[in-house]
């Protein structure tokens, strides 16, 4: 199964470790922290095209996590998960 992520983008569900909503997340100095380190190592992926409203951690085969910004809701994520939606 795939996770869309938006601006064609798409992930196997089995490398996704997370989808994490950018406002609520965000309030956290921690969670600020990791954005901004995996900002400087180069594992942000914006597929937002616009303000991003959510973030998904993946595995990638190198075993580093990537981090994709997305313009798409967690709950419209998590529906598409519950679908097996592909768009």
């Amino acid at each position: 199964m795939y996770l869309h992520l938006g601006q064609s983008v798409v992930v196997p569900f089995r490398d996704v470790i997370g989808v994490f909503d950018m406002d609520n997340t965000t309030s956290s100095h921690l969670t600020r922290k990791f954005l901004e380190r995996a900002e400087r190592e180069g594992r942000v992926v914006d597929v937002s095209g616009d303000l991003p409203k959510s973030f998904a951690l993946c595995r990638t085969g190198d075993g580093a996590p990537v981090v994709y910004l997305s313009q798409l809701s967690t709950a419209t994520l998590l529906k598409r998960v519950e679908n097996n939606l592909f768009e």
